[in-house]
């Protein structure tokens, strides 16, 4: 009985060690999230453009000989209003044996090639472009660490998004997310994908040609 015991409080405090180590927290937290998005050429904004934030992390704890992999662990979606403006409220879930691998963003409307975030920047920087200040104000932002290498900045105009528009011919949807993320958990994301479809001409009636 006391080698069970034992084994159960070295499993626990090992479990322990391996998070605290892996700098993992007990709390996923995300901040509120904002945005426009607008034409890329006549700079308007696009109302009724679908934006998805997916939530990623990533186990510290692994068998896989490749290490272990990030998942989605929460998606959200949104449709821009009439200003081309988003929101996303904060986000936060109990979180172990886990990291957070950060958020990252789908932008998409029919007839519009999609958008994941800002291209001129750092990917450790897409979550404060979109969170650190209001809209369109330029600011600098930073993220990363020292101890790691990581530490990036920039300064610039946050939160706008810039979608290309495209003739049919030339146009792609975005892909799917994965099997845990379908059309019941997104619907916005894939109506506005089946009307891209649509409009190409390669599905109709909700049915390829």
């Amino acid at each position: 009985m006391h080698k069970f015991y034992f084994v159960i409080t070295f499993s626990v405090l090992l479990m322990i060690s391996t998070a605290q180590t892996s700098q993992a927290a007990f709390l996923y937290s995300k901040p509120e999230f904002h945005g426009r998005v607008i034409d890329s050429e006549t700079k308007s904004p696009i109302a009724g453009a679908v934006v998805v934030v997916l939530y990623y992390k990533r186990s510290t704890f692994s068998l896989n000989p490749g290490g272990p992999s990030s998942f989605v662990t929460k998606a959200k979606e949104t449709l821009t209003d009439k200003n081309g403006e988003f929101f996303f409220p904060s986000y936060s879930e109990l979180m172990y044996l886990n990291e957070d691998v950060g958020a990252r963003f789908i932008f998409f409307k029919p007839g519009y090639q999609a958008g994941y975030g800002p291209t001129y920047i750092s990917p450790l920087l897409t979550e404060k472009y979109f969170s650190a200040g209001e809209i369109a104000k330029e600011i600098e932002i930073e993220a990363g660490s020292f101890d790691n290498s990581s530490y990036v900045k920039w300064k610039g105009i946050v939160g706008i998004v810039e979608l290309k528009k495209l003739s049919p011919e030339k146009a792609m949807s975005p892909g799917y997310i994965s099997d845990d993320y379908g059309p019941n958990q997104l619907p916005l994301y894939y109506k506005a994908i089946e009307e891209d479809l649509v409009n190409r001409g390669i599905i109709q009636g909700g049915k390829k040609k």
